[in-house]
């Protein structure tokens, strides 16, 4: 019977062996199935990456939400502030997760050059880097797919939604990050916070009744570059999450798009406010200078109702910002409403809940920002 015994023993400890050695060739301790947001499935294993690359538009920006800076060991060149040789379209505007990380992603290889008109990963330099994973916003299922064939490395795609930072999609993507790099906390408490804040507003502005709202314009929105006073949207979000009644109505379709001159004079005279994307001044204002009458029939305009909004898009949107304009559309337009909000404080409150640090000193300070939120004189702002 000991015989028998020690016999079954010995068999069981070299199918246990063999199950390891099998495990070790094939599934890793910890592998785990994902869908990243395009609907593709990658195995990962959570938690055990140290070499970081993130590439596209927005890719690194949500990844410094979520995850460790340290982990990075490339950057594309339009986020290297160091380098002379890189795209600067948006170097006057303000991009939060560049100031908070200048100096880590200054001392970064590069990953590839990066920008709006990098309209693909560039392998070799990926490679070039060594990661152990890509987080990519290169929203191609075929690309990814090969390109992640070529790496050797999962390759992980983000999205965001057309409604940016209150769009489920952006806290699908966060949620994503959080679970490969096992910071579901970090991912939980930053998705909490911006849905306290979008409740925040709406209970403010709830009882505001349909015969109080004034009639707001926005322009200068874009997506791909800077634009002018005829782009806007029917459908802006921080309107719909502020209560804000929008004047431009009736358009074939959602999203940010130019509308026509005669269509912006039509709605000039119901115009009671008007607020500018800051990224759209310097377009605007030499149109105002060739025409100073541009603007004639403009009820906001010729009143002085005229607001300006940090620039958010900037390779891609800036979510915190993106945030912070729907506090101060919401205390524009009501004023009385949010006559408590301190609009650095805020400003300082929701950068810290993103990126960790208070930026809104810096962000004023660029540019295209013009020194922070604020009421202008159009006549003067726009002929200085």
């Amino acid at each position: 019977m000991k015989k028998k015994k020690w016999i079954a023993l010995l068999v069981a400890a070299m199918m246990l062996i063999s199950l390891c050695a099998c495990k070790g060739q094939g599934e890793q301790e910890g592998e785990t199935v994902v869908t990243d947001m395009i609907g593709r499935e990658v195995t990962i294993v959570s938690g055990s990456y140290q070499r970081v690359v993130c590439i596209g538009a927005g890719a690194l920006r949500m990844y410094s939400y979520i995850g460790d800076i340290g982990l990075l060991c490339g950057v594309e060149d339009i986020d290297n502030t160091s380098l002379s040789e890189r795209p600067q379209m948006f170097d006057g505007t303000a991009r939060p997760y560049v100031i908070a990380f200048e100096q880590e992603l200054s001392s970064l290889a590069s990953c590839g050059v990066g920008g709006p008109n990098a309209q693909s990963a560039e392998a070799e330099k990926i490679l070039a880097c060594n990661p152990d994973i890509v987080i990519s916003e290169y929203e191609d299922v075929e690309r990814e797919d090969a390109l992640q064939e070529q790496l050797g490395v999962p390759v992980i795609t983000l999205r965001s939604g057309e409604n940016g930072v209150f769009d489920e999609a952006f806290a699908q993507s966060l949620t994503l990050l959080g679970t490969i790099f096992n910071e579901e906390v970090k991912a939980e408490t930053l998705i909490s916070f911006i849905e306290t804040e979008r409740a925040e507003i709406q209970r403010r502005t709830a009882s505001v009744a349909e015969e109080d709202k004034p009639n707001v314009y926005i322009c200068g929105l874009g997506n791909w570059g800077t634009t002018n006073h005829l782009w806007t949207a029917q459908n802006y979000i921080g309107f719909s999450i502020a209560n804000v009644n929008n004047v431009i109505e009736g358009l074939a379709a959602d999203g940010i798009q130019p509308i026509e001159e005669e269509k912006f004079v039509a709605i000039g005279g119901d115009t009671d406010i008007m607020i500018i994307d800051a990224a759209a001044i310097k377009n605007i204002q030499p149109l105002y200078l060739q025409d100073n009458s541009m603007f004639a029939g403009n009820k906001a305009w010729q009143e002085g109702e005229v607001y300006l909004q940090m620039a958010y898009n900037a390779y891609y949107t800036n979510y915190e910002i993106a945030l912070m304009n729907t506090w101060f559309i919401a205390k524009t337009v009501y004023p009385e409403l949010f006559e408590d909000v301190d609009l650095t404080a805020k400003m300082n409150e929701i950068t810290k809940a993103f990126l960790g640090q208070e930026l809104a000193d810096e962000i004023f300070s660029y540019p295209n920002s013009f020194g922070g939120y604020q009421k202008i004189d159009p006549l003067t702002f726009f002929n200085g």
